[in-house]
């Protein structure tokens, strides 16, 4: 009798797989399950958690469930909900502008660089602006590097100069300029108010006014930082998320050769 029941119920769920109704998965195809987590500034309390079902209904989700909530501090009550997402996309008419380069490691990119170049290219990197953090920069450029990817330090194809967190724009162009920077890469962590667009598009119109816009391969990287978001701003690639030394590296130098062919 539970083994029929169970057949009966198994063969009730969807298994197909439309990628052209793609839709979230929790525990079984196309049932659209999600958790969302979010503070409503409202005190704690069952008007404050019927609030937050309205909301997740007006989301596009069906059957919302409160599974947790707490008063984060008088008026504000934090949530986490579960429910069925009823909105579908088309995955097969997606395209996302991606890096146009070939991810090598990095005995290969040490390779390229001797056979199609010839020196070193000097790489100059910080976190610009008022940005404080250096986590993405040091990933990148510091020799330990991250995740078993080492940093451009270690490349014996780069001179890798590391400026560090809270570096003004001027003072990165000038150590640029002083060092004859072939690529320069920033990276911004802090994301508040768009400040990170902020600090990315000064740095473009300061090199655009002095004119070294295009004598320099300039990258940019963080958690919101993708390679849409870095070419709109101006920028030759950006970096976002999973995204590793190996991967800059590999872009900058067939760029540099893409350039001077």
């Amino acid at each position: 009798m539970s083994e029929g029941l169970y057949s009966m119920e198994a063969r009730d769920f969807d298994t197909t797989q439309d990628l052209k109704k793609t839709k979230p998965y929790g525990d079984t195809m196309n049932d659209g399950k999600t958790q969302v987590s979010f503070t409503l500034p409202v005190p704690v309390g069952n008007e404050a958690i019927e609030a937050a079902k309205q909301l997740m209904k007006k989301m596009g989700f069906d059957n919302p469930q409160v599974v947790f909530y707490k008063e984060l501090t008088k008026g504000f009550t934090f949530f986490n909900c579960y429910g069925n997402c009823v909105h579908t996309v088309d995955f097969t008419s997606i395209h996302v502008p991606k890096v146009e380069a070939t991810t090598w490691d990095m005995d290969k990119t040490d390779e390229y660089v001797k056979e199609n170049i010839g020196r070193k290219l000097i790489i100059v990197g910080a976190s610009t602006g008022t940005d404080a953090h250096t986590v993405g920069i040091d990933a990148i450029m510091n020799m330990k590097g991250y995740a078993g990817h080492f940093g451009l330090e270690r490349y014996a194809g780069f001179e890798a100069y590391n400026l560090g967190s809270q570096v003004p724009n001027d003072e990165f162009i000038a150590k640029a300029i002083e060092l004859k920077a072939d690529a320069l890469l920033v990276s911004q962590t802090v994301t508040q108010k768009d400040v990170h667009i902020q600090n990315l598009v000064e740095l473009v119109e300061m090199l655009e006014a002095e004119g070294l816009r295009s004598k320099v391969i300039l990258c940019c990287g963080g958690p919101r930082v993708n390679h849409e978001l870095a070419k709109e701003l101006g920028y030759d690639a950006g970096f976002g998320m999973n995204t590793y030394a190996d991967d800059v590296a590999s872009f900058v130098v067939q760029e540099y050769v893409r350039r001077n062919k």
